[in-house]
């Protein structure tokens, strides 16, 4: 394995990575560690460059053991693309929104449970079970079938229909429980615990990080390796906006890029901000969120387990979180809808209603190139009202 040990991300104590863990002895998230000497020697930007495009070229900063084959359903380098009338109409330029809804399952999910999936058939562990508020479980899924390991999701019963029905054309078991995802993640836990299943919960094991976290890689390759001003990203469990950060500290140690850091903003729903509340208060840990609702429901998790993680990363880049209506949410997704041409998802639209919110409160600059994450495809969500279409009365064109 290219990963020589894992670490605790609270106490730094270390794990052997040729065995199976969760989370470490203090019940922290374990990271992987590499040999980053040895990476630096052939993880070059000469060497990347000609390599086949996807997620696994980045081998030497991956724990897939040599030779080994991914479980791979085709993950594609997401594009990173201008939003320019919709940074036009804020009086700003420079405005870029990276779309993951072109991965596998339509989510940046696809990247994590490729990565999670491959290392669990790589130990040979057959039945994974998690909690999802929709897109994760699909992704789980449709890997959990690639490499033919049995898989249990349970779901909130807000999660949106759509994702329940893919999740279960995949061939999961799929559960709808009463709750929050925290209470269905307790439910996999308990379970977890009688030898049931494995435990696949967000950051509960080490890999879906590591799958995550080539965002970062892929995101400084596509910019010229370079990083932008500042990343929005729509935080719920935050894995994404944590791997990234890491990514960013392993790129540094390999020598593919210097000390620039962007900082790292971390939106959240008003009706659903425990990690905007504990950054407000100063707090390193963030506590649960009672009556946790957003139309976003991705990010819609009232207590991360990698909470001190996510505000440890803002606070270290002089990043922020910012917490953003439903209805500028849904403006959003409707503006960028017309303005440029682009569906996002309900948390990317959260994240364009924070960059709106952010240069209002002068947190941003006009000029700064500022990237959005579109977490998942526009087109796996209902539209609101103002997406049907006109009554057509009549033959005459010229009454349109």
């Amino acid at each position: 394995m290219a990963a020589t040990h894992l670490e605790c991300s609270l106490t730094r104590e270390h794990y052997d990575a040729r065995e199976i863990h969760n989370l470490s002895t203090a019940g922290k998230p374990l990271l992987a560690r590499y040999d980053l000497e040895a990476a630096r020697r052939t993880l070059t930007r000469d060497s990347v460059a000609v390599r086949p495009p996807g997620m696994w070229k980045w081998s030497e900063l991956l724990p897939l053991a040599a030779g080994t084959g991914p479980v791979s359903l085709g993950e594609v380098e997401t594009p990173i693309l201008p939003l320019a009338r919709t940074a036009a109409r804020s009086g700003a330029s420079n405005l870029l929104v990276k779309d993951e809804g072109r991965l596998p399952t339509g989510s940046f999910k696809a990247r994590g449970l490729a990565m999670a999936v491959t290392m669990a058939r790589q130990f040979g562990i057959k039945r994974i079970a998690m909690p999802t508020n929709g897109n994760a479980g699909a992704a789980l899924a449709a890997y959990g079938a690639a490499a033919g390991i049995e898989t249990i999701v349970i779901c909130p019963a807000e999660t949106p229909a759509i994702n329940v029905t893919e999740t279960a054309a995949y061939g999961a078991k799929v559960y709808v429980a009463d709750g929050q995802i925290d209470d269905c993640g307790a439910l996999v836990g308990k379970g977890a615990a009688q030898g049931l299943w494995f435990d696949f919960s967000t950051l509960k094991e080490p890999y879906r990080l590591e799958g995550k976290k080539v965002m970062g890689f892929e995101l400084v390759e596509q910019l010229a390796w370079s990083v932008p001003d500042v990343i929005f990203y729509p935080t719920g469990g935050g894995t994404g906006l944590i791997g990234m950060w890491k990514a960013f500290a392993e790129m540094e140690s390999v020598g593919l890029i210097g000390s620039e850091r962007p900082r790292m903003i971390a939106v959240q729903a008003e009706g659903c901000a425990p990690m905007v509340k504990a950054f407000d208060a100063g707090e390193e840990f963030a506590e649960r969120w009672d009556g946790a609702a957003t139309v976003a429901t991705g990010i819609r998790v009232p207590k991360a387990v990698g909470d001190f993680l996510i505000l440890r990363a803002v606070r270290e880049s002089k990043g922020v979180a910012l917490a953003v209506s439903e209805e500028a949410i849904i403006e959003a997704v409707d503006d960028v809808a017309r303005d440029d041409g682009f569906l996002l998802c309900p948390e990317g639209g959260a994240v364009l209603a924070a960059w709106r919110l952010a240069l209002e409160r002068g947190l941003v600059g006009r000029d700064e190139r500022a990237l959005l994450f579109n977490c998942a495809s526009g087109n796996k969500y209902p539209l609101t009202d103002r997406s049907l279409p006109l009554q057509l009365s009549g033959s005459d064109p010229a009454t349109l």
